[in-house]
C-alpha cells in the first residue's frame, strides 16, 4: 500500500473547495439565495419564500451530514462547532452584531462576494472591512477584548454540545440512535414545511435550496473525510489538510475573508498557503462572476451617497467582529453549524435573525417618520 502524499490531499481539498463554492456561487446568482433577503421578505412584505428556500437548505445539509456521520465517513466531533465549551454570550452577541451588520451592507458574507462576482463595488468595501474587522478580532485589537472579556464567559457542558450528543447524555441513551431521531425530525420537517406551498416549488427555489444543502454536505465529506488522515506521516499525528482551524470545516465566510486578505498581503511568506476557507471564498466570487458574464448581469454599482458608504463601513466592520465572536456567518452558523445540530449554532443563528429583523423595522421606522 502506497504512502499518502499530504500535498496531494492539501490540493484536493483545495481545489474540491473552489469547485463547490463556484457551484455555490453560481446557483446563489440565479436564485438569490440571500439569508437577509429572506428575513427581510418576511418582515417587511409576509413572503416566505426566500426564507423556505433557506429552510430547505437548512433540512437537506442537516440529512446529508448526519448521514455521514452514520455512515462512519466523518466524525463532526472533529469540527469546531461541537465542543463542551458553550460560549453562550458569544454566540448571542456576535450573532446580534452580525444581523445588524448584514443589514446595513447590504448582505452577510456569502452574498457579499455574490455581488462582488456580479460587479457590485459597494460589496467589495463591505468585503475589506469584513476582513480587516474579522482579522483584528482574530489576532489584533479587537482580539484582545474578545479573549478577555467575551470568550471567558461560557459553560461547560458534559458532553459535546450537539443534540445527539446531549439527548444520549441526558436520557442515557446511544448517541447513534439519537443522531438518527434528532436528524431525522429537524431534517424531514423543514424540508416538509419548505415544500409545503405550491407556490415555491418553482425551479429557482427547488435549486436553490437542494443545491446549497448539498454544498454543504460536500464541503464536510471533502475536508473531514477526503482530507483527513488518522495519522500523518510527517508528524504521526491525526490531520485536516488545508483548513484555517486545523479541523473539518465546510462553508463560511469570516474568517476565511480574514485569512484571504492575510494571504494576498503577506503572498511572499511561504507559511500562508491556500486553504480550504480561502478557496472557497474565491470560487463564490468566481462562481457568480461567471454567471453573470453568461447571462449578461454583470454591471458597475457604488453608493448613493454618504450615508449609503457609511451604513455599508460599519456593515462590514459589524460583520467581521460579530461574524468571529459567534464562530460564524449565516452559512457558517446558519448552514454549516446547525447541520451538525450544534447547540450553539442554533443560539447564533437565531440571533442573527433578531438583529437583521430589529435592523430592519428600525430602518423601515426612519424611512416612514422621513416620508
Amino acid at each position: 500500500m502506497s504512502e499518502p502524499n499530504p500535498a496531494a490531499i492539501a490540493s484536493t481539498v483545495v481545489w474540491g473547495a473552489f469547485i463547490l463554492a463556484f457551484v455555490f456561487g453560481a446557483v446563489a446568482n440565479r436564485t438569490n439565495f440571500c439569508t437577509m433577503g429572506a428575513v427581510s421578505d418576511v418582515v417587511n412584505m409576509g413572503d416566505w419564500n426566500r426564507m423556505r428556500m433557506w429552510l430547505l437548505a437548512i433540512g437537506i445539509a442537516i440529512l446529508g451530514t448526519a448521514g455521514l456521520q452514520l455512515a462512519g465517513a466523518i466524525d463532526v466531533a472533529k469540527s469546531i462547532y461541537t465542543t463542551p465549551n458553550f460560549t453562550w454570550l458569544s454566540y448571542i452577541l456576535g450573532g446580534f452584531l452580525f444581523g445588524v451588520g448584514m443589514t446595513l451592507g447590504s448582505g452577510c458574507g456569502s452574498k457579499t462576494l455574490i455581488r462582488i462576482g456580479g460587479g457590485n463595488l459597494k460589496s467589495f468595501v463591505v468585503f475589506l472591512m469584513l476582513a480587516i474587522s474579522a482579522y483584528m478580532t482574530l489576532k489584533g485589537l479587537f482580539g484582545m477584548f474578545r479573549v478577555a472579556a467575551i470568550d471567558p464567559i461560557a459553560i461547560t457542558l458534559q458532553s459535546n454540545q450537539d443534540l445527539p450528543s446531549l439527548l444520549a447524555k441526558g436520557l442515557g441513551a446511544d448517541r447513534r440512535t439519537m443522531l438518527s431521531v434528532a436528524s431525522g425530525v429537524l431534517g424531514v420537517g423543514l424540508v416538509a414545511f419548505a415544500v409545503a406551498r405550491r407556490e415555491f416549488r418553482t425551479l429557482d427555489n427547488l435549486m436553490g435550496g437542494i443545491v446549497v444543502g448539498l454544498v454543504i454536505v460536500a464541503g464536510w465529506y471533502l475536508s473531514g473525510h477526503l482530507g483527513h488522515l488518522a495519522e500523518d506521516p510527517n508528524t504521526l499525528e491525526e490531520k485536516f489538510f488545508a483548513t484555517n482551524t486545523g479541523r473539518m470545516e465546510s462553508m463560511s465566510f469570516v474568517s476565511p475573508l480574514a485569512y484571504l486578505l492575510e494571504l494576498l498581503l503577506l503572498w511572499s511568506d511561504k507559511s500562508r498557503v491556500m486553504t480550504f476557507g480561502i478557496a472557497s471564498a474565491l470560487g463564490v466570487v468566481a462562481g457568480s462572476f461567471a454567471y453573470a458574464l453568461a447571462t449578461r448581469s454583470f454591471r458597475l454599482e457604488s453608493f448613493r451617497d454618504s450615508e449609503d458608504l457609511i451604513n455599508h463601513l460599519i456593515g462590514g466592520t459589524l460583520m467581521g467582529f460579530g461574524g468571529i465572536l459567534a464562530l460564524g456567518c449565516t452559512i457558517g452558523q446558519g448552514l454549516t453549524g446547525v447541520s451538525t445540530l450544534a447547540l450553539g449554532s442554533f443560539l447564533a443563528l437565531l440571533s442573527i435573525i433578531a438583529g437583521a429583523a430589529l435592523t430592519m423595522k428600525i430602518q423601515y421606522w426612519r424611512m416612514m417618520r422621513e416620508a
